[in-house]
């Protein structure tokens, strides 16, 4: 029987997978509903174990073992709102590496502006509304149909094939992949290959991302009435200073930087800084009440700072301390604090790397034509594989077109999750396959 050069798997077999994959269209919507109408919201960390048993019972029966870990101590775990993660394996029995899917089950909140349900999993014009379809439960049911017609196929592969749903990764994934890579779930031996079926374009193979920086800064005042404005020290109008010194300083030199990653789109290819957000004084006020006349001697404002692989970050928070510091010695009794809130490396892994190069041939065997190679600007839980679990062979794939991750009326395009099985089963058999002579 000849062998798909590319793909390391026999024709009749990769035929037979992707027949498999358009049976089971239906099923995979029908799995994908059933994900979504789980209100796994983070915050607070909603419906995370029903969930996760969810997935862990069905794998149960396509004989994965399958173990639930709760990340305690971990940000936002309680008794209430326990962070469970499930982990199901499959040891084939014959020599081999291991595939683990890789995807997270919890959800942002869905905001204003629905115009169907978004826990319903609502059908029309071939597109499957509701919050998390896209970003990335719509991701989650396509590598278990995946992983089950590869299973199904007559000829099941040698080695490990493992899934898992975790938690948190909205917030950082320190509850879900962060706590599992510190204990050695996406590490060398037991792991060699990871796909996270991030929403990322069904003919694009994401290999890493920028970094970012997460950061508070406070700036000082005297509080005084505030008919004598004279008499006290306002914190906002230092907090309008450092904006304007932004302005006037800090953002021309972002934007003339440009990395060589190719992350999309083109803007996220310059280093960024966002004011996510800004309060100052008392606390905004509700119904009858009024404020008191005070004159603020706080203002707080948090950046989110993306940066770039060929940056440093000693570099980044050097240059916004430095405008901070010539600001105090500027400005009249400005004061100002400075303090870390979160921070990731950028991380890229080799385009040419097992995961990447059979995820591309994947794609141009079932989508047809060659695939992007692409770089994130937001951080995902690739961040952990790599820094903490010390396996470079991760990369993001999966359905979903990522300008509607977090958007209201969030929706996958059903024929896009099919194509993306396909893509993954096979992409997991030719991993498993290499090398050991599956013809």
């Amino acid at each position: 029987m000849a062998a798909n050069r590319e793909l390391n798997l026999p024709a009749p077999l990769v035929d037979a997978v992707c027949r498999s994959i358009d049976a089971r269209r239906d099923e995979l919507v029908a799995l994908t509903r059933d994900l979504v109408r789980f209100p796994t919201v983070n915050p607070p960390g909603e419906a995370y174990r029903p969930c996760a048993e969810f997935i862990g019972q069905r794998l149960q029966k396509r004989g994965f073992a399958v173990e639930y870990v709760r990340a305690e101590g971990t940000p936002g775990d309680s008794a209430a709102y326990p962070r469970i993660n499930v982990i199901a394996r499959r040891d084939s029995g014959s020599p081999g590496p291991c595939v683990h899917f890789n995807g997270h089950i919890d959800v942002v909140q869905t905001g204003a502006g629905w115009t169907v349900d978004p826990f319903s999993g609502v059908v029309r014009d071939g597109k499957l509304f509701g919050r998390g379809t896209c970003d990335m439960k719509g991701g989650i049911a396509a590598s278990i149909v995946a992983v089950e017609a590869l299973l199904d196929s007559g000829q099941a592969p040698p080695g490990v094939l493992e899934i898992s749903g975790t938690v948190d990764e909205e917030s950082g994934g320190y509850g879900g992949v962060h706590y599992l890579a510190e204990r050695g779930w996406f590490s060398a031996p037991r792991v060699d290959h990871v796909i996270i079926p991030e929403p990322l374009n069904v003919d694009r193979v994401c290999i890493g991302h920028r970094g970012v920086w997460w950061a508070e800064i406070e700036t000082h005042g005297r509080i005084a009435h505030g008919s004598m404005p004279f008499l006290g020290d306002c914190a906002v109008r230092h907090m309008n200073a450092v904006l304007d010194r932004f302005e006037r300083d800090l953002y021309p030199k972002l934007a003339a930087r440009k990395t060589d990653m190719p992350v999309v789109p083109s803007g996220a290819r310059h280093s960024t800084l966002n004011i996510n957000s800004i309060h100052g004084g008392l606390a905004e006020f509700k119904g009858g009440s009024l404020p008191s006349p005070c004159v603020p001697d706080s203002c707080r404002m948090v950046i989110d700072r993306r940066w770039l692989i060929e940056e440093d970050l000693d570099g980044v928070k050097g240059e916004v301390r430095d405008l901070l510091d010539a600001l105090a010695d500027e400005r009249a009794g400005f004061k100002y604090s400075l303090r870390d809130i979160f921070e990731v490396k950028p991380t890229l892994a080799d385009r040419g790397g097992p995961v990447a190069s059979a995820t591309a041939a994947a794609i141009r065997r079932v989508i047809g034509r060659d695939p992007e190679f692409i770089c994130s600007p937001g951080t995902y839980d690739q961040k952990h594989i790599d820094r903490v679990g010390r396996l470079r062979d991760c990369i993001a794939y999966g359905p979903g077109i990522l300008d509607l991750a977090h958007q209201p009326d969030e929706y996958v395009l059903i024929d896009d999750l099919v194509a993306s099985a396909k893509v993954m089963a096979l992409a997991a058999g030719s991993l498993l396959t290499r090398g050991a002579g599956f013809e």
